[in-house]
């Protein structure tokens, strides 16, 4: 994958003319639609829409497709819940789920769903509190404010969410108010055949065959939330050279960081990630082939490691382009010399690009420490649990405003919906993801690393997973009540093997937080505040912010693109995917397919791509037309896409896309489910 100069000559700051972008509902690209499509969405179009499309809070998009709760997203967003509610002789993923009527919806353990009913910028009321102060005080303060905000926000309520989100990495700061539901249950999903045709070989590529989709629904109080708000289903779905809007949560862009940091995503923490994503995938599918059982609860896992290291592969390239990066240093450099020649800027922004390098140079000091003590859960969902436990009671006494951010009023609802989750946990691959863990955690650390010391004792990775998992009762969601609402005494009392090394470490591991959030951390938000500053300055504040996993609308049109000289088409068909059944993995067809063929449309639009900008937390997204209308499902990018999250170049980035009447044909003629089908959009 090759970034072209294109991008850097075109997607920075032409604010006339790019069609790319990620834009914030509160400043919607109306001139821009107008200008090249002649299109000018109103107020009721616009709001409408963002009330219409629906945030996964662990990732992932969505919107409703039903005035009875219907949530629309895909298959890979919703496979946690799907292997959660699955059991030996009951494997959802492989052979699908359906219900067909409300009372066999099951709900999903942890799933909870955000709908923005509101945005403000509260930058002035932040500003107001930490202009004045550097250093530990200034990020110690803007953390404190943010609580506070979000807690006013929500007043009390676990029905709403408040985000403080930092835009622009420091030049703005906006609330982002959700309603939210955790009452969430499964209606419909494919076959993992069919929902990841094609496997690791066919992600981030087109053409694709996939009905990645999965159907969910909201419930209020018991009863399938009734909404006004929900996305029409287009008669005839996407066309070519169609205008197109994505209506989603891209998690995280980069295309607005400074020299400095992008030479420390490529040269520290891309490196590292790959290689640790890269040794986990070889340890799950090892793992995988013990048996059937352990190749069923390790497949979401494992396809979450094959798809960041796909994806993160693509970055690395991206920043190894030295074309691309040279024009990053040219672009960076032409604003410093701007900012510098002018005294008054020069003065208030000037030394901040030095500031930035300083920071990542400290931080590289102490990344892998950070890492492997601070970050992590080791791949366990028990210690996970035991962590959350114990930091608990030492922040949950504290003031809202003192505490961890992760611990305020605001994250509460959520944090507890994960930590009394009934989702099963197995013994065997608890040991095996701990094992891995403290392997690479000794290995990167050293042996005579005090941490290291405190972690294995004498024993092996091995024995310590074998004894901690044989030693903690945690599956026992009464008992993680108990020691919830116990506080410090309940965690002093407990013996739990897992309880105890969580608190053994946690000293450890706050020490090195605290070192980070007030040598590092606080470097990086005030020098990317002073650049955002220096950025508006020189450009203006019309250019969109990179992507936060906050509602973003993108637009853009179906079409095709040119690979290696050759036409790649936007379309693909159900009957390509019968030509590529192979009747082996990854590119079997499921028997319910097979045994359908007779009835499906060969030349019904299956897949297709379009040029919408989309990044990793776009997956269930909706692609709707100017009518609001379904066309599409967003469920993955093509390989060229890889590099999204520096810049974009549309002449082969690409969104990919279920078509709107592959699901509808699929529906009615594969699964039966014409109750669904007949729901969609009314």
């Amino acid at each position: 994958m090759k970034l072209s100069l294109l991008i850097a000559s075109v997607f920075i700051f032409n604010l006339a003319t790019a069609e790319e972008g990620m834009w914030p509902f509160n400043q919607f690209p109306t001139e821009q639609l107008k200008a090249k499509y002649q299109f000018t969405p109103t107020k009721e179009w616009i709001d409408h829409v963002r009330l219409s499309s629906i945030r996964l809070a662990g990732g992932c998009s969505g919107s409703f497709v039903s005035s009875q709760g219907l949530v629309m997203t895909n298959h890979h967003c919703a496979h946690s819940c799907i292997e959660q509610l699955s059991k030996s002789g009951k494997d959802y993923v492989a052979s699908g789920f359906l219900a067909k009527k409300h009372e066999d919806e099951v709900k999903c353990p942890e799933i909870e769903v955000n709908q923005l009913i509101d945005i403000k910028d509260v930058t002035a009321q932040i500003k107001a509190k930490t202009s004045k102060l550097k250093g530990k005080e200034f990020n110690e303060q803007l953390k404190a404010s943010m609580s506070e905000i979000e807690k006013e926000c929500a007043d009390g309520s676990e029905r709403i969410r408040c985000d403080v989100v930092t835009l622009y990495h420091g030049g703005q700061y906006h609330l982002y108010k959700y309603q939210r539901y955790q009452d969430v249950r499964l209606v419909f999903a494919p076959e993992l055949a069919i929902a990841f045709f094609g496997g690791d070989p066919d992600n981030f590529n087109f053409p694709r065959y996939n009905l990645d989709l999965s159907l969910l629904r909201v419930y209020d109080q018991g009863k399938p939330l009734v909404t006004k708000n929900f996305f029409k289903w287009s008669a005839d779905g996407a066309t070519e050279n169609e205008l197109t809007f994505v209506t989603g949560h891209p998690g995280k862009t980069s295309r607005l960081l400074t020299v400095a940091e992008l030479e420390f995503l490529r040269d520290v923490r891309m490196i590292n990630d790959l290689i640790y994503l890269a040794e986990t995938r070889g340890n799950l599918t090892q793992f995988q082939q013990r048996g059937a059982e352990q190749k069923r609860y390790a497949t979401g896992r494992l396809f979450g490691i094959e798809n960041s290291f796909k994806a993160k592969r693509g970055g690395l390239q991206a920043l190894l382009d030295q074309t691309f990066f040279a024009s990053k240093v040219n672009e960076e450099k032409q604003l410093r010399q701007k900012i510098n020649a002018n005294p008054k800027w020069k003065k208030e922004f000037g030394s901040a690009w030095d500031n930035m390098a300083a920071a990542y140079k400290d931080y590289r000091n102490i990344f892998e420490a950070h890492e492997f003590i601070e970050r992590t859960i080791y791949g366990s969902r028990l210690f996970g649990i035991a962590k959350t436990l114990v930091r608990a009671a030492g922040e949950l006494p504290k003031p809202n405003e003192k505490r961890f951010r992760e611990f305020s009023e605001a994250s509460i609802p959520q944090l507890k919906q994960s930590l009394f989750s009934e989702a099963p946990i197995y013994d065997d691959f608890e040991v095996e993801n701990l094992t891995f863990a403290f392997t690479k955690a000794r290995e990167t650390l050293g042996a005579d690393h005090p941490y290291i010391k405190k972690l294995l004792g004498v024993k092996s990775p091995r024995q310590l997973a074998e004894a901690l998992v044989k030693g903690s009762k945690l599956k026992d969601i009464p008992l993680r009540k108990k020691l919830f609402d116990g506080g410090e005494k309940a965690i002093a009392d407990s013996q739990d093997a897992m309880i105890r090394l969580a608190a053994t470490l946690d000293s450890e591991s706050r020490s090195i937080r605290t070192k980070y959030e007030d040598e590092v951390e606080t470097q990086i938000k005030q020098a990317g505040e002073k650049i955002a500053q220096a950025q508006f300055a020189v450009y203006g504040s019309k250019r969109y912010p990179d992507a936060t996993f906050t509602l973003r609308a993108s637009f853009g049109q179906v079409k095709g693109y040119q690979q290696k000289g050759q036409e790649v088409k936007p379309f693909t068909t159900i009957g390509g995917a019968f030509e590529r059944h192979t009747d082996a993995e990854p590119f079997a067809l499921p028997k319910t397919w097979l045994d359908a063929k007779s009835k499906l449309n060969m030349n019904e639009k299956f897949n297709f791509c379009s040029t919408n900008d989309i990044i990793g937390g776009n997956s269930g997204s909706p692609m709707i037309n100017k009518n609001a209308e379904v066309v599409g499902l967003i469920f993955d990018g093509n390989i060229q896409s890889l590099g999204g999250d520096y810049g974009f170049d549309a002449s082969v980035n690409r969104a990919v896309a279920v078509h709107s009447s592959a699901i509808m044909e699929t529906l009615k003629k594969v699964y039966q489910a014409e109750h669904i089908a007949n729901e969609l959009g009314k």
